[in-house]
């Protein structure tokens, strides 16, 4: 090789290398995209806590604190005996909260059971579909099988369902609420079966 061409070529190289390290020096001292957004999202929750200002209403006045209460009025609501007929509206206060807390619970489940029991049809249409959709299903034994078991679970959970609505109507009878209060959601049917 003669020495134009060497001279040449490193000419070459370190040309090639000095464009390479600039471009590299300014990617490092540029931010990233991702930093970018992170200092953004900083700058954008700082400006958005406002500062607390103080002023006379956010300062309790010392009025306030320095009047104690009366005497008089406590000793009075202590030393006065519960009357005998307090006594049994407490019961009665706790046997409602006890039957309300019962009708929600009740609610509760029959909204699941609801729920249950759509899902349970719906999947019961689509087996159905793919059963019949199928050329030969009147040799697909498994395939019937399985579309008689949904069926009997829905049948089931149906039947659950009742139940549990019974209970909740005997439950607000007795408990002097109508059924209609106590079936605050509106009663939704469930589809019937193809």
């Amino acid at each position: 090789m003669s020495l134009k061409t060497l001279l040449r070529s490193l000419a070459l190289l370190l040309a090639a290398l000095s464009c390479y390290s600039v471009r590299l020096a300014a990617q490092d001292d540029a931010p990233s995209v991702a930093e970018a957004a992170r200092r953004s999202r900083q700058q954008k929750q700082d400006a958005a806590k406002p500062a607390h200002v103080v002023d006379n209403d956010a300062i309790p006045s010392s009025h306030d604190n320095a009047t104690p209460s009366t005497p008089s009025s406590d000793s009075n609501s202590a030393a006065t005996p519960e009357s005998p007929d307090a006594a049994p509206s407490d019961a009665a206060n706790a046997d409602d909260e006890q039957t309300k807390k019962q009708i929600a619970d009740l609610k509760q489940q029959i909204a699941e059971k609801k729920s249950q029991v759509d899902l349970q049809h719906r999947q019961i249409v689509l087996a159905q579909d793919s059963y019949y959709s199928n050329p030969d299903h009147e040799h697909d034994k498994a395939g019937k099988d399985k579309l008689d078991s949904m069926q009997t679970d829905l049948n089931q959970a149906k039947a659950d369902l009742a139940d549990l609505q019974a209970k909740l109507d005997k439950l607000a009878s007795s408990s002097g609420t109508s059924s209609s209060d106590s079936n605050s959601k509106p009663s939704e049917t469930t589809p019937s079966n193809p």
